[in-house]
């Protein structure tokens, strides 16, 4: 059969057997239902004024209250009309304004971590123009600041000893309202909740506490699952962040499927609300299709996706965007498992998002580090780079830990195959630096990997549109989770 993969900002055709098993997000297994347009705003106001486990809005807040919004980055959540943030944020502003709250006293606050931060045009067509206008002019809506010494609250340090930093307009606001989505994740299985709280709106230590070898080399973390050390810290990082303020957040999360359409919506808190939030996102994200194990996994890595332009060039984003499918798809691996990926990987690094990856690479190389862990060593040194960390508060540049995190998730491709090959690299020597296999043509990786890893007639799976639609966590059939 005749398949075409993403490749760079174009498509790379492929001759893959006819016996291939082909999983498109969304068109081979249909999304659950997701609530009709002319519905999502009666089905939001219904779970904002029926909170699980708390008080109503118009319960919490009251004339005098100040507020904050804390709504995600860009990288979720999709900018139509109807997306979860665009009709969340107007329906809460309405509760709090009828409950005597004044504009004033209301922040919205974007919880990008150590994401970078979301430029002007990008925060408007998140928002949505009525919204954006009506609060930015007067310097109500923000970016969160990792390394911002003002406005971050030291909080000490959870039951299990892991640092808790927090934005210190949320800890101090008398209402904290956190939108959120219930997407499936690697990281822990979903975003939204205390996921949410736990990367958004803290610094880089509390985030190294989870994001790195020992919690994301573990077994209960590849497949992925909401079981995980990795989703444990998240919801203790949550909590201790509740009892420090001494009130509970008042999340409004959104079950989406894979064009970012709200499945079902749920308002309260968090420790309640999440379970059963999770109920109806694993209809749509677990999804039990598979009647075999596949030895190989075939897929195309453009060069604009999730995190942002040059992720399918860059060769630390790119293994670490190959480790991320290992996650989701490790339960319908093979333990042989070869991985096939057409990928640019030009050597553009892209140093206005990441300008440390490629001193970074450059150390992978030079500086007697073996496999990707050996890095961590060096996390310190990064993190605190003072023009790092400058590029990443005032020019829209990604936190330098973050590389570290890319890091972490990209040694789990090495751990989980016995081989990766890259397809089309422009500069192979790069893709060939991170320990993976280049060739030019999906034919030509397909015989080197039957030869010498598979034999003959391997179970092949392909997977188009992996990342350009938000993707699954393929099972076999009858798999318990």
């Amino acid at each position: 059969m005749r398949l075409e993969f993403e490749y760079g900002k174009g498509m790379m055709s492929a001759s893959l057997p006819d016996d291939t098993d082909v999983f498109i997000p969304g068109v081979t297994v249909p999304d659950p239902e997701c609530i009709p347009e002319d519905r999502i705003k009666e089905e939001t106001l219904r779970s904002i004024r029926n909170p699980i486990g708390m008080p109503r809005i118009d319960q919490l807040a009251c004339r005098g209250s100040h507020v904050v919004i804390v709504f995600p980055d860009r990288v979720k959540g999709g900018e139509q009309a109807t997306s979860h943030r665009k009709t969340a944020i107007p329906l809460i502003l309405g509760e709090l304004y009828a409950a005597g709250v004044e504009k004033k006293d209301i922040l919205l606050i974007c919880s990008n971590g150590l994401h970078r931060k979301n430029t002007v045009d990008e925060l408007r067509g998140i928002l949505g123009d009525a919204i954006f206008s009506e609060f930015y002019p007067t310097g109500q809506i923000i970016n969160h600041d990792s390394e911002d010494p003002e406005h971050l609250v030291d909080l000490g340090k959870t039951d299990r000893g892991d640092p808790v930093m927090m934005n210190r307009y949320v800890y101090e606001a008398d209402l904290a309202v956190l939108i959120g989505h219930v997407q499936g994740n690697p990281y822990g299985g979903y975003s939204g909740g205390y996921k949410h709280a736990a990367t958004g709106i803290t610094s880089w230590r509390c985030i190294a506490s989870h994001h790195i070898p020992s919690v994301m080399h573990r077994s209960d973390f590849t497949p992925v699952s909401g079981h995980s050390l990795m989703r444990e810290k998240f919801n203790e990082i949550g909590m201790h962040m509740e009892k420090m303020m001494g009130k509970k957040f008042f999340c409004c999360d959104a079950v989406l499927d894979t064009k970012s359409c709200q499945i079902s919506i749920w308002s309260g808190y968090a420790a309640e609300m999440m379970p059963l939030s999770w109920v109806d996102a694993d209809k749509r994200t677990y999804v039990r299709w598979a009647e075999r194990k596949y030895d190989i996994l075939v897929f195309g890595m453009p060069q604009f996706f999730h995190y942002g332009d040059g992720m399918g060039t860059n060769p630390i984003m790119l293994m670490q965007a190959i480790s991320a499918q290992v996650v989701r798809h490790k339960r319908i691996m093979s333990d042989r498992c070869v991985i096939i990926c057409s990928s640019l990987c030009n050597g553009w690094f892209n140093e206005d998002l990441w300008p440390y990856t490629r001193e970074m690479f450059d150390e992978f190389q030079s500086g007697k580090m073996n496999i990707l862990p050996d890095m961590q060593s060096l996390a310190e040194k990064y993190a605190t780079d003072e023009e790092y960390v400058r590029r990443y508060r005032y020019e829209h540049a990604f936190h330098p830990f973050h590389g570290f995190s890319m890091i972490s998730s990209a040694h789990i491709a090495e751990m989980n195959t016995a081989a990766i090959y890259i397809v089309g690299a422009e500069k192979p020597g790069y893709a060939r630096a991170m320990g993976m296999k280049t060739r030019a043509t999906f034919e030509e990786a397909l015989e080197d990997a039957m030869k010498k890893y598979t034999g003959p007639n391997p179970s092949i799976l392909a997977l188009p549109k992996t990342f350009t639609q938000c993707a699954v966590h393929l099972a076999m059939k009858g798999e318990e989770i």
